[in-house]
């Protein structure tokens, strides 16, 4: 585990990397980004299905929560991507 001090300079580290070298910090860095996206993925399927048995359970009040809480999640996964990548 790092410090958030050592945390915070191996980030910035690698985003001087990624904005001066970007095809080396893809060759190095995108295969842990993309494995951790398609897990996301599927989990936001998972989670999308359990919106309906939510309705049957908790009615419509609990099903609207699931899919606030999931577009609120799906926002912040596009802001991280975007950060990720640099742009």
């Amino acid at each position: 585990m790092l410090s958030k001090e050592d945390q915070r300079r191996f980030e910035q580290i690698a985003r001087n990397l990624r904005a001066t070298d970007p095809e080396f910090a893809a060759r190095v860095g995108g295969q842990a980004w993309t494995r951790r996206s398609r897990l996301l993925v599927v989990l936001s399927i998972l989670l999308w299905a359990t919106v309906p048995p939510m309705t049957v359970v908790g009615g419509w009040f609990a099903a609207t929560l699931s899919v606030v809480a999931l577009v609120g999640a799906g926002l912040l996964l596009l802001m991280v991507q975007r950060r990720h990548l640099g742009r």
